[in-house]
């Protein structure tokens, strides 16, 4: 039996060629200068910068150019631009005439005030007043009959002094005939004299008494006029005693129940004007000093806009905000005339916007959390993979933008999200 060797499984090796090593030697340096020139700027700026962050952590927004629009947005309250307040002219019993939401117009009865006292003081000024008239009337008769009597004395002194001058005259003829004695010549002119006097005398009493008698009319005319007017107050007292709605709208609440006693300038109820809403809204106190009365507002209602005006602002602060009112306006901007939106309730809440400045044609970046950081004198403009810590100085301010007044330019990359966690380096790495 034959054995066979392992000639079969064998293989002849070929023998292999050293490599050079010039070219391992040039192929590696060719490849570290390439990977130097692509690290480099990496590596440089990695060791520049003071922190990393990644991308995915940051805000970014590009600075543009356009219009600011400086505006409030804030929850506003609707109310009743006309909501009177009913008072109690006078204590008595009250009779309402309404229940809280019944329709009412204006000039309706809604309460009345039974006021015994009232009408009893009423009736007795009344009473007053006849007994002036009447006491007029008598005085305005007895004034007559003195002004006869007086009349009467002017005439019998007439007819007394016509008599004398009578008799003056025929004394004269007869003294020139010396048919008389000089005595009786100068009684005929005593008598004459008298009788001028008496004359005289009684037509000046007749005037003096036709002005105290005038005097007198006219004292008791004005005593007649002033209960007149007295009357006529209690009068319109009394006649408040029912009480009407000032307004066309409906009753609101009540504050008094059937038939209680009330005292004078008591609450009975309100009346609410539902032709007329306003916006009662609540502004930050940091907004107080940038709003004026007459500033533009938009108020939003089902996604539509409704212009408006801000008419009124509390000078007061209460709980870090202000009150104010806005109103819807009656024309746009335009001046074309606008529907005032309807449907509207009572305490409904709805979103308004102040519009306080308008700024066309300024440099404004999307508002972000780097404003809080370093009062917004500082953002991190980006290059490439680095962020640079840049002073800057802004503006106004809008909900959405914030103006850039120095430092930036148009189409520059900022960071707007919180910079906080840079501690203030001079450059940051952003990592992809």
């Amino acid at each position: 039996m034959k054995i066979e060797d392992t000639s079969a499984q064998d293989e002849v090796l070929v023998k292999r060629a050293k490599p050079n090593k010039a070219v391992i030697i040039t192929a590696a340096v060719i490849l570290t200068l390439g990977l130097f020139y692509y690290a480099a700027p990496s590596v440089q700026a990695w060791s520049t910068s003071g922190a990393s962050v990644p991308f995915e952590r940051l805000r970014i927004a590009t600075v543009t150019r356009g219009d600011l629009q400086r505006d409030l947005s804030v929850q506003g309250r609707v109310v009743a631009a006309v909501s009177p307040t009913v008072y109690s002219p006078a204590s008595g019993t009250v009779t309402l005439k309404v229940e809280a939401g019944d329709d009412v117009s204006v000039g309706q009865v809604i309460a009345v005030i039974d006021s015994p006292e009232l009408d009893n003081r009423l009736s007795q000024e009344q009473a007053v007043l006849e007994e002036n008239e009447t006491a007029l009337a008598r005085q305005r008769i007895s004034a007559k009959k003195a002004m006869l009597e007086n009349q009467k004395a002017v005439d019998i002194a007439n007819v007394a002094l016509i008599a004398a001058d009578r008799e003056k005259r025929r004394a004269d003829k007869a003294f020139e005939s010396q048919s008389i004695s000089s005595i009786d010549f100068e009684k005929a002119q005593d008598d004459l004299q008298n009788a001028q006097l008496v004359y005289e005398h009684a037509v000046k009493d007749a005037e003096l008494d036709a002005e105290s008698l005038a005097f007198e009319i006219r004292s008791r005319e004005l005593q007649v006029e002033r209960q007149r007017l007295l009357v006529s107050d209690l009068q319109r007292q009394v006649n408040e005693l029912q009480v009407i709605s000032p307004v066309n709208g409906i009753i609101g609440n009540l504050a008094v129940e059937q038939k209680n006693q009330v005292i004078e300038n008591q609450v009975l109820l309100s009346v609410v004007d539902l032709s007329e809403f306003e916006l009662e809204v609540d502004i930050p106190e940091s907004y107080a000093d940038d709003l004026a009365i007459g500033m533009l507002a938009s108020v939003s209602i089902n996604g539509v806009s409704h212009p408006a005006q801000l008419v009124t602002i509390s000078p007061e602060i209460e709980n870090n905000q202000v009150t104010g009112r806005v109103r819807f306006a009656a024309t746009d901007d335009a001046g074309n005339p606008v529907n005032k939106p309807l449907g509207l309730r009572q305490n409904q809440r709805l979103t308004t916007r102040i519009l306080m400045e308008n700024k066309p044609n300024v440099l404004l970046v999307q508002r972000g959390q780097f404003l809080e950081t370093a009062a917004g004198r500082f953002a991190y403009v980006i290059t490439d993979n680095t962020a640079q810590r840049t002073a800057i100085r802004t503006g106004a301010r809008s909900l959405s933008a914030v103006e850039i007044i120095d430092g930036l330019n148009e189409g520059d990359q900022i960071i707007i999200s919180s910079t906080d966690q840079f501690d203030g380096a001079d450059a940051v790495l952003i990592t992809q």
